[in-house]
């Protein structure tokens, strides 16, 4: 089975169940997982920045990635938001095929 859990930030928590909620009804993730409160440091337009951001962990399967990033990115505050794809190389075969199978 080729899952992936997507990282994704987001500016708020509004933000990250709009985007959320986008996925999981689309079928391009099983489950979003949303996290507060974390504290970003980053290099943008030639300055340092901290922030505070929301995390997002979406479960989906490997041949959706390219259609949930571009559905985040439709959806998304910020002119170049994080997106990155993670393999998952092994866990709970139950947990893995309920991904797939809540997945288009």
């Amino acid at each position: 089975m080729s899952v992936s859990f997507v990282y994704i930030t987001a500016s708020s928590v509004e933000e990250a169940e709009i985007i959320g909620r986008n996925l999981v009804s689309r079928k391009l993730a099983a489950c979003v997982n949303i996290i507060e409160g974390m504290k970003s440091i980053y290099h943008w337009e030639g300055k340092i920045e901290t922030g505070e951001e929301v995390v997002l962990i979406a479960k989906t399967k490997q041949a959706l990635i390219d259609e949930l990033t571009e559905n985040v990115k439709a959806l998304h505050s910020y002119k170049c938001p994080c997106v990155v794809a993670l393999q998952v190389i092994g866990g709970n075969p139950d947990f893995l095929r309920w991904v797939v199978n809540e997945t288009k």
